[in-house]
């Protein structure tokens, strides 16, 4: 099978680790190009580097601040100007911020709107506006959750960002399906990534997610790369609006397994 995605661009944000560098690794895998957006500029250069090493691929450290809207218009711009062209956008920046109904700070709920939310409808119009004016037939992937289905009482501000992302996929998706631009959202479950370190630290926070799991294993960001490339090439060519849930089962449970 040939590559996927060969001769195409992407630009993903909260690309130095994690969910955001599987997204990217799984892109140059098939053949794309790719702009990285994070706030950690060294650890952002180190992955653009190492990854253009492994994979033969051109790759582009943008590093941004996306809760800084002005900044991050001009991430894209940047990232559009190297690359050529954006032909997929995966919006995966991402933040947390402990606090309930009761004690959330608005400081700290406003961090992670800016974030979660509100840098995926700049940067998702950005993108979107390049795409039309191009006349790109593009994909346009946000990162969700199964946050946007289950709420967590004391993880307000980010289980209503995911919320959020839900419908603006699916506006954004309505909106642009005329110009031929695909806009699909992946809802992860719980994957290995450093925010999880507390939880695979914790012996009885893991188990508390494991029980939640009916594949009783927590997923890995490759697993989510995956996705992210299904949704982006012809595979997916008449998807849009929908969010993809790779989650080993958590979202059709409705009660705990029993843990090994």
């Amino acid at each position: 099978m040939g590559e996927r995605l060969a001769g195409r661009t992407a630009l993903v944000t909260g690309a130095a680790g994690g969910i955001g560098l599987a997204c990217a690794e799984a892109f140059a895998a098939e053949g794309c190009d790719l702009a990285l957006i994070d706030i950690d500029e060294k650890r952002l250069a180190a992955a653009a580097r190492d990854l253009a090493k492994r994979s033969g691929r051109t790759v582009h450290a943008v590093p941004c601040d996306v809760s800084d809207a002005a900044l991050a218009q001009k991430a894209v711009i940047r990232s559009a100007a190297l690359l050529s062209r954006i032909d997929i956008l995966v919006n995966n920046a991402g933040i947390l911020a402990a606090g309930d109904i009761l004690d959330c700070e608005l400081e700290d709920f406003d961090r992670v709107m800016a974030v979660n939310l509100r840098a995926p409808f700049v940067i998702g119009q950005t993108v979107a506006r390049h795409m039309v004016d191009a006349k790109i037939k593009g994909s346009i992937i946000n990162m969700s959750s199964v946050n946007a289905v289950l709420a967590i009482p004391n993880q307000l501000a980010y289980v209503t960002s995911k919320g959020g992302i839900s419908q603006l996929t699916k506006s954004m998706a309505l909106a642009l399906a005329p110009h031929g631009v695909r806009v699909n959202a992946i809802g992860p479950g719980t994957i290995s990534t450093d925010i999880l370190k507390g939880v695979m630290e914790n012996d009885d926070a893991r188990r508390r997610a494991l029980a939640r799991t009916p594949l009783k294993r927590f997923g890995e960001p490759s697993e989510v790369g995956s996705v992210a490339v299904f949704l982006a090439s012809e595979d997916a060519s008449y998807m849009t609006g929908q969010t993809l849930y790779p989650d080993g089962g958590r979202l059709a449970l409705n009660y705990t397994v029993a843990v090994d």
